[in-house]
């Protein structure tokens, strides 16, 4: 028995971005159905969206059948979190709210056991490592993890360069949500200087031959990004799907019922 192929890890590069949509419905049921709804990949929404640890496991556990790579979204990076994210067998991680060089080599020292790292060393009681059962895990189990830091500050924007510079750092992935707020064009994801800055970003991402993703939600933007050569693409969440099309199913019966009255 081996650790799995993180084939997400292994696509970053390819000739099209990848397209993926957030979980934000804290539902086996709905992590099914947008498993296999035909994205290249999806993610766990652990920071904005109610999941704790099993539900995160039930997750993981309802989509292992459907051929699609899982990220999981901590509420925060700290070694505690990734820890126990790595033992119930996530592979992928996309860390929210990354400021500092410093930061992320912190980052890095959470996914690697020591001399290296930091992650804490529990392979008999890890999902992960099957219990024991793959018994090359703590050897292998490193180089299938990928490590995607979300830069979502003006600070952020400021130590880019250092940021990509570290090599054990698989991606950078910009959040125009937050970057816009900081920038102090609250709600304006799409404001001419926050798409300048992110563009820029990306030139300087690929600078230092890193991979880099984006949060594109329009048809504008997600072509505007793609055309910048990115290799992620977020192209919303599930719950904001539902949201509109019960929105928009509900007002458009009423609206027969009116034209019936009319």
């Amino acid at each position: 028995m081996n650790v799995p192929k993180n084939s997400l890890k292994n696509r970053l590069k390819g000739s099209k971005p990848l397209l993926g949509l957030f979980n934000g419905l804290p539902s086996t049921y709905a992590a099914e159905i947008t498993a296999g709804a035909g994205y290249d990949w999806v993610l766990i929404d652990g920071e904005h969206v109610p999941f704790d640890l099993p539900l995160i496991l039930q997750q993981l556990q309802a989509v292992a059948a459907y051929d699609i790579p899982i990220l999981v979204r901590p509420v925060e990076g700290t070694a505690v979190h990734l820890k126990q994210l790595l033992d119930i067998g996530v592979q992928s991680f996309l860390i929210p709210m990354v400021e500092s060089k410093d930061q992320a080599e912190y980052l890095v020292q959470c996914i690697q056991y020591a001399p290296k790292g930091i992650r804490g060393v529990g392979t008999g009681l890890s999902r992960a490592a099957q219990w024991n059962r793959i018994t090359s895990y703590m050897q292998e189990a490193e180089e299938e993890i990928c490590l995607i830091l979300q830069i979502e500050s003006q600070k952020g924007l400021e130590q880019l360069e250092q940021i990509a510079s570290i090599p054990r750092v698989d991606a950078l992935f910009f959040g125009p949500s937050d970057l816009s707020a900081s920038m102090g064009f609250l709600g304006q994801p799409r404001h001419p200087e926050v798409v300048q800055a992110i563009k820029k970003g990306i030139a300087t991402i690929k600078e230092k031959g890193k991979a880099v993703g984006v949060f594109a939600m329009t048809p504008e933007s997600i072509q505007d990004y793609a055309k910048e050569g990115v290799d992620i693409i977020a192209l919303g969440a599930d719950s904001l799907l539902l949201a509109e099309a019960t929105y928009q199913h509900a007002q458009a019966c009423k609206k027969l019922i009116e034209e019936l009255d009319g």
